[in-house]
């Protein structure tokens, strides 16, 4: 097939050509970055918590005005007492549940290099076993290294940190043993623990994302009204309910969070509701911008052959098979999409780097703009096909009746 006719009938039809080659390039640009939203957020969503999400669930009380030695007390004491319940402990957060440790650590006590923003989680004796954490390094923490919290964490206390974490702040180096601060507050290292994901487990991108620390402590004034239950999984959300109704017995003067407190499980698929609301979106917008780019090439198609049945019958009365025809409706819009596609393909990084400067979004990576390019080559040859038949459908002695 010749290349020169097609450009050459392409240029008499130089607005039709730019707005569907228009239409492909915004296609391909918003396919591009709409696919890589999507990506990223099932990447959020799919994210390991370290923890035994089916067995745990949260109680969130409050009660400010409270004795928190007898809060906790009445608390584990009355809980642990309820049909099928495992363990009952003390923790200022979960995974997908509240922020309540988030602070910035630094690797001296001058505080002159910065180790990034973490979140510590804080909890009580029986906890670690509760959560269901993996450690891959060291030991679990004893009973010796539970520490009473001063005001926001212990002053001095062995700590366990993510692997994800040690790689950040102690890279080809064992991080046990390391030290780090917060502010006043010091810290070594006593284990390295598989997995761990923050309070928000979404944020941060992947990177951070299990930038976490577990210390153990003392339950008390600054370490109460949150508790952790563990339970078999087929009977969690029974223990849940009972949990709940007995609270109003075990504290009558607190107050129960009901939209805290619930399973991991819940926790999770209401942190990731909007994630998952945006993927949808994002699904439906890709389809009906590939639905209009496709109509707008089948009309484009339809109306050129409508316009070229004097040049269609003239080639098949001298010589022009069915499939040349095809091929040349095939091949005009391929070059139609080809343009659209380089275009889209710039246009997806200028829309890439907006998001980043307003949005903070990773940058675009490569692999998926051949994948775009691909799926509209794919759709512009599926588009074009009817009318390409139909034209090379039309008998010589039809199209060259009025010649």
């Amino acid at each position: 097939m010749q290349i020169k006719p097609i450009l050459s009938a392409l240029r008499k039809h130089r607005l039709a050509t730019l707005l569907i080659a228009l239409e492909v390039a915004l296609a391909c640009a918003v396919l591009c970055n709409a696919c890589f939203l999507i990506a990223s957020r099932m990447e959020a969503m799919n994210i390991h918590s370290g923890v035994d999400e089916a067995a745990l669930a949260q109680i969130t009380l409050d009660c400010d005005d409270c004795n928190a030695n007898d809060v906790n007390a009445r608390v584990l004491s009355g809980l642990g007492k309820l049909p099928s319940v495992q363990s009952v402990s003390v923790i200022n957060a979960v995974p997908f549940g509240n922020h309540a440790g988030t602070a910035g650590i630094t690797l001296d006590a001058a505080g002159q290099h910065s180790g990034g923003v973490v979140d510590f989680y804080v909890a009580g004796p029986g906890s670690f076993e509760a959560l269901g954490l993996q450690v891959v390094a060291g030991s679990a923490p004893a009973q010796g290294d539970f520490q009473a919290v001063e005001n926001f964490l212990p002053a001095d206390a062995s700590v366990w940190v993510t692997r994800a974490l040690a790689g950040h702040l102690w890279p080809d180096e064992s991080p046990l043993g390391k030290e780090f601060w917060m502010g006043k507050y010091h810290f070594r290292v006593a284990g390295v623990l598989a997995h761990f994901a923050r309070p928000g487990g979404g944020e941060g991108g992947p990177s951070t994302r299990e930038w976490s620390v577990f210390v153990p402590a003392l339950p008390g004034k600054q370490l109460t009204n949150n508790y952790l239950l563990r339970a078999d999984p087929a009977h969690l959300q029974q223990v849940l309910r009972d949990a709940r109704a007995a609270i109003a017995s075990i504290v009558p003067e607190a107050v129960l969070d009901q939209q805290a407190s619930r399973t991991i499980g819940e926790l999770r698929d209401s942190y990731f509701q909007a994630d998952r609301a945006m993927a949808g979106i994002l699904v439906g917008v890709i389809v009906a911008l590939l639905l209009v780019t496709a109509l707008g090439i089948v009309g484009l198609a339809s109306f050129w052959v409508a316009q070229r049945r004097k040049q269609i019958g003239i080639r098949r009365a001298i010589g022009a098979t069915r499939g040349d025809i095809l091929r040349y409706f095939q091949t005009e819009n391929f070059l139609i999409v080809t343009f659209g596609i380089a275009l889209g393909m710039l246009l997806a990084y200028v829309i890439n780097a907006v998001l980043m400067k307003f949005y903070e979004l990773p940058h675009l990576p490569l692999y998926y703009l051949p994948m775009g390019a691909l799926a509209l080559w794919v759709l512009g040859q599926l588009a074009v096909l009817g009318p390409a038949l139909r034209a090379a459908a039309v008998p010589p002695v039809v199209a060259t009746r009025s010649v």
